[in-house]
């Protein structure tokens, strides 16, 4: 037993058992979903096909009003809520007629099924007029004050069993995300691409630039780290012939946790022969307007207190010229006067890291913040974009975008290299730099691949975690999980991860796993 168990709730337990009641039935019952009853009653003005007929739901008792004779209470289940009423007389007139001292018994909190006749009270309640009650389950633990819900953030996330039906509009969160990754699996299947499943454990980290969780197989006698990102086995499915290939996928990232970042995380990645990143600029734009339109009924969409419209086209704006615009025209080719802004701005990077990391930082700390969006950056810089093909017109830069909504990351995408001479010369160049977020060696068995020839693809990686938060209105990626990473209960509270940076910004969990 735990400290939430009530007393009394408990000294209820033992006087059903000795009274020879089951507080926990070993069968349910066959039920109609509450939003189905309301439906099938109409109005009080035009009631509808269920009304005088006999119906059954289950769900919780959300609370009592007891006039002596006469129970009101409001039984909720997955679909909503319904107000039901027991009356003495009508009670012992039904199946269990004894059943009345027993309502002592019922609380707040316990799971109910309620068999009756659907009505219409006189003052235009849709209420079920209780023949039977049966308890399914008994609540030891009363619920959250009925007014206001969990209030407590952090008890909220520890505790998504209470908060889904004790806090407004929480449950209506996850139904819609429910629905988001149905859309988006609806919207590519109709394309012809064929969902996936690549491994969770890689041999040699890989996808992304992030630091990775380690673990060791013992019969294998092998280190193998949880995927960062499943970008590599995608590809190789390209090379094998699939051509179309998608996947949404739990990835891990050992960084920190702040209200964007969770170090489980879930990303759509897809991939197309024969596409390059205008091909997926043009996906992304138009399975997130048509997410929005189909679920939500409109493309206008309420986050962090601004309004943005997601209806496709969206704007497109080159990396080097945004840099230039926030940074006081300086060029991200100018290695002196990148680092004299790197000054300025107290930006550092490890030692050895370079130039080209330099310049990324202060664009996350300079440009991101004013990409309101929805915004596709373009043409990052070849040097930071080692699995991205060079631009043919000017190598110094990659065919690659990113994609924002209120300053946050939502996509990155690029035209996948596919020279596997040029993709080993990169991974070597990411293991000399010993960058603990960059591959410690090479994935041979990808350049492999690479040389049985991958024909031109386009990739994408999309956050599903913040795409949800934009979508729903959400402020925090923890309001968007069911169950968000947690330091455990009893822990330092001036360590609490509730308002924790990461470690490492360049490590995002929704920068499509493609991040580098």
């Amino acid at each position: 037993m735990t400290e939430l168990i009530h007393p009394d709730r408990l000294a209820k337990l033992e006087r059903m058992r000795e009274a020879g009641i089951d507080p926990f039935p070993a069968r349910g019952v066959d039920s109609t979903p509450v939003a189905d009853v309301q439906a099938g009653g109409g109005t009080n003005e035009e009631p509808g096909e269920l009304i005088d007929t006999k119906v059954t739901i289950a769900g919780r008792l959300m609370g009592m009003r007891d006039f002596g004779k006469l129970i009101f209470a409001p039984i909720q289940d997955r679909t909503g809520r319904l107000q039901v009423g027991i009356q003495k007389g009508r009670i012992e007139k039904g199946p269990t007629p004894d059943w009345w001292p027993e309502r002592k018994f019922l609380d707040p909190g316990d799971l109910v099924s309620i068999t009756g006749e659907l009505g219409w009270t006189q003052k235009g309640e849709l209420t079920i007029w209780a023949e039977e009650v049966k308890l399914l389950s008994k609540a030891l633990a009363p619920p959250p004050e009925k007014f206001h819900g969990l209030a407590d953030k952090e008890v909220r996330y520890r505790r998504r069993y209470v908060d889904l039906w004790a806090s407004e509009g929480v449950r209506d969160v996850f139904i819609t995300r429910s629905r988001i990754l149905s859309h988006i699996r609806s919207f590519l299947e109709s394309r012809g691409y064929l969902e996936v499943e690549t491994p969770t454990l890689h041999p040699v980290m890989g996808g992304a630039t992030a630091l990775p969780f380690s673990t060791h197989h013992n019969a294998l006698d092998m280190e193998l780290f949880l995927r960062i990102a499943p970008e590599l086995y995608l590809k190789r499915l390209i090379v094998g012939g699939l051509e179309r290939v998608f996947e949404i996928s739990r990835n891990f990232r050992n960084e920190g946790i702040s209200n964007r970042h969770n170090p489980e995380f879930t990303m759509l990645e897809l991939y197309q022969a024969q596409g390059d990143y205008t091909h997926m600029m043009e996906i992304s734009e138009t399975m997130i307007s048509g997410a929005a339109t189909d679920i939500l009924g409109t493309t206008e969409v309420e986050f962090r207190g601004a309004t943005y419209n997601v209806q496709a086209p969206f704007q497109r704006e080159r990396y080097d010229a945004l840099f230039e615009k926030h940074n006081e025209g300086v060029s991200i080719h100018d290695e002196d006067a990148v680092a004299a802004r790197a000054k300025e701005l107290g930006v550092t990077v490890a030692p050895g890291l370079g130039h080209w990391k330099l310049v990324g930082e202060i664009f996350d700390e300079t440009v991101e913040p004013h990409l309101a969006g929805p915004i596709f950056v373009t043409h990052y810089p070849s040097a930071i974009c080692p699995l991205a093909k060079p631009d043919p017109t000017d190598t110094r830069f990659a065919e690659r975008f990113e994609l924002f909504i209120g300053g946050m990351e939502l996509a990155n995408a690029f035209s996948e290299l596919n020279d596997p001479i040029l993709q080993m010369e990169k991974f070597e160049e990411q293991v000399a730099m010993k960058d603990p977020e960059t591959p410690g060696e090479v994935d041979v068995d990808y350049v492999q691949a690479l040389e049985y020839g991958m024909p031109p693809a386009g990739g994408l990686g999309i956050g599903i975690d913040r795409l949800v938060m934009v979508l729903t209105g959400q402020d925090s990626i923890r309001d968007v999980l069911l169950f968000p990473t947690m330091r455990r209960q009893g822990a330092d509270e001036s360590e609490a991860e509730s308002e924790a940076e990461p470690t490492n910004e360049a490590s995002d969990e929704a920068k499509p796993a493609k991040s580098e």
